[in-house]
């Protein structure tokens, strides 16, 4: 069963909420949507399960046109940050809902929800009501009553915001494979970039409405089609600066340079933007290509196994991030590394340059 948005698009009046997108995901499939808040993953999903209507394009799934069949006619599921469960019932009862409805045998029902009861660390809860459950507890029911279901479509939109810490860890590490044996299309929403390269699959990367680029999330993480798509990908935020390439060499700021490589050499000379992620700017020397700069120490965030480093270089904000504990002093001076190795290089159209043949500006 293949989902198809076909040159969907989503508007509110004036307001364009989602603009027209083509994404296909294949059965058996784990996918991300990736974006910051308010980029539009909770919409595209909901046009996904039929709970919105586009206003332009169609949805196809299983080679028909479900564009306007509703959404208690599919065998859609969805999970939101905030939870939702029937206040009148048991926990069993909110997650045994769904299976009654399909009029399953009762002996199914009981082993379905006990064996999701488990996964989800509920069994001992089986006969409270929400309101004597705390707010995570509340989260798992709404969680296990949407995978209990087996449906075809299973839509995530960030399940795990309002669980703590441990039970997300492991959560994160068990829904991949709840979901391997299966052979439906999950659909996990995030604003976490760490969150997306733990489950892996495929990422779709949104800003502003826009499917940016979809693909293996390794691929995306390593190779973004471009600016956009990399910042997306990046947090803390992708350190982004105007560089120069002059002959045989990169120039940042005037006084800073590095060899251009054989990969860039014969790049055409001009302007272009260089980017790097917070943890290739390291306060130490890692490898002989690692480049120094000064910057001015704007703000130090340390905590026990990292260090988060805000800093200044020609008014420009920049972010290093770094394992374990090293102490800036706030408006002072302060020398560190750039691994070029691991920087992009985007034209003025912020499109990632991925060749070493001239580049017409």
């Amino acid at each position: 069963m293949t989902l198809e948005l076909k040159s969907i698009g989503k508007s509110v009046g004036a307001e364009v909420h989602i603009h027209p997108t083509d994404l296909t995901l294949e059965a058996g499939s784990f996918n991300i949507l990736l974006g910051t808040t308010l980029a539009g993953k909770t919409t595209l999903m909901q046009l996904m399960a039929g709970i919105e209507r586009p206003t332009s394009g169609e949805v196809w799934f299983g080679g028909q046109n479900v564009t306007g069949v509703a959404v208690q006619k599919r065998n859609v599921s969805m999970v939101y940050q905030q939870f939702i469960n029937y206040p009148n019932y048991s926990v069993f009862e909110n997650i045994a809902s769904p299976l009654r409805v399909a009029r399953l045998p009762a002996a199914e029902i009981k082993k379905r929800v006990g064996d999701m009861a488990e996964l989800l660390k509920l069994s001992a809860m089986l006969d409270r009501r929400p309101s004597e459950l705390s707010g995570g507890q509340q989260q798992r029911t709404a969680l296990a009553r949407a995978l209990v279901k087996d449906s075809d479509l299973v839509l995530l939109d960030e399940p795990l915001a309002n669980l703590d810490f441990k039970l997300r860890e492991e959560l994160r590490d068990e829904l991949p494979r709840l979901f391997s044996d299966r052979n439906c299309i999950v659909v996990y929403a995030t604003t976490e970039p760490t969150e997306a390269l733990l489950f892996g699959g495929n990422t779709a990367t949104l800003m502003e409405g826009r499917v940016t680029q979809f693909g293996p999330t390794g691929d995306l993480y390593r190779q973004p089609n471009d600016l956009v798509s990399a910042r997306v990908f990046s947090d803390p935020p992708m350190n982004v600066a105007p560089v120069r390439k002059t002959g045989s060499e990169i120039v940042f700021g005037g006084d800073v340079r590095w060899p251009a490589g054989e990969r860039f050499q014969s790049l055409a000379d001009g302007e272009y933007l260089f980017g790097v992620r917070p943890h290739h700017v390291t306060p130490m020397r890692k490898s002989d290509a690692a480049v120094p700069v000064e910057g001015r120490v704007l703000v130090t965030e340390l905590s026990g196994s990292e260090s988060v480093v805000h800093f200044e270089i020609n008014d420009i904000p920049w972010v290093s991030q770094s394992h374990g504990i090293h102490a800036f002093d706030v408006g002072a001076s302060a020398t560190l590394y750039l691994d070029i190795t691991e920087a992009f290089y985007f034209d003025g159209e912020g499109r990632r340059i991925t060749t070493a043949a001239p580049q017409g500006h």
